[in-house]
């Protein structure tokens, strides 16, 4: 255990993956070393990665998982391998993976320790490898402490609340008026009437009240205003009570020609011929139904 450091603390639940190309002691020698690590109230479960993807665990359930470390392993890990891996992995837990890789590329790793020739020769079989420079490789990955999809309010500069502003003393007793100011002598009150000419006091003809234009010019129609309060509106309502209804015009134009002109269903039906706007009475015999 002294090669993975503090990746795996006590209580922790950790993941041990294995393939066909490391031995059963190696196995189980890795193992044993992660329960002490884990110990006592750690879990150490083991899983074959070519069914990795097959195992259904659940979302965020292990704090660290192995990939690759057990001696002898040459398994390289799909990109399929290390999402599932990830899934799997709680947030701030700790991944560890070693595979063989070919030194050509050039990359920097954490730990690099040289394969055996089976390993070597595992690695050109398997993958169909014909370089010369491979090499074992350790990665040690953090998975970010959050969850996918979480949420987190920002905790935003807020401006503090101002108070209302304080009141001058002097300002508030300059217009406040007590009932001793009330009785004090040297008050003097106005009387309003004094405020009042001669002039005001009189009574304004109806005339004078009326709005410039109000009902004006022989060529404009009289017609009070809305809400006319100078008397317009009552003197046309009075001259239009008073005034003498004007005659309805004849429909057909022939009522006061006399029956020879008259419709059948005409009023003036029986009675002498009249002029134009002549007032007609008309009896109560007239009025009423002959059956």
């Amino acid at each position: 255990m002294g090669s993975l450091g503090d990746s795996v603390s006590p209580g922790q639940h950790v993941a041990v993956t294995w393939d066909g190309s490391s031995s059963i002691e190696s196995l189980q020698e890795l193992v044993a070393q992660v329960q002490t690590a884990v110990a006592p109230d750690g879990k150490v479960s083991v899983e074959n990665v070519e069914r990795l993807l097959m195992s259904a665990h659940r979302d965020s359930c292990f704090d660290g998982i192995l990939l690759g470390l057990v001696p002898g392993s040459t398994t390289i890990h799909s990109s399929d391998i290390l999402v599932e891996a990830a899934r799997i992995l709680k947030p701030g837990g700790t991944m560890i993976i070693q595979e063989p890789v070919d030194l050509q590329a050039g990359e920097i790793w954490i730990l690099n320790v040289a394969l055996t020739s089976e390993q070597t020769q595992h690695v050109k079989e398997t993958l169909g490898h014909s370089g010369t420079d491979l090499t074992s490789v350790r990665i040690r990955a953090t998975k970010p402490n959050y969850e996918v999809g979480s949420s987190r309010p920002l905790a935003l500069l807020r401006r503090p609340v101002t108070g209302k502003p304080a009141v001058d003393p002097a300002a508030v007793k300059l217009w406040t008026l007590s009932a001793n100011d009330m009785n004090d002598e040297e008050v003097d009150l106005l009387d309003s009437d004094d405020l009042l000419d001669p002039d005001d006091m009189k009574k304004p003809l109806p005339s004078t009240l009326r709005a410039q234009g109000c009902g004006e010019g022989a060529e404009k129609k009289r017609k009070a205003c809305k809400n006319c309060t100078c008397g317009l509106a009552d003197e046309l309502e009075d001259k239009k009570k008073n005034s003498a209804p004007t005659p309805t015009p004849s429909a057909c134009g022939n009522c006061y020609l006399g029956d020879a002109f008259r419709c059948a269903s005409c009023p003036y039906m029986g009675m002498p011929a009249f002029k134009p706007g002549e007032k007609i009475l008309l009896n109560s015999s007239q009025l009423q139904d002959k059956l």
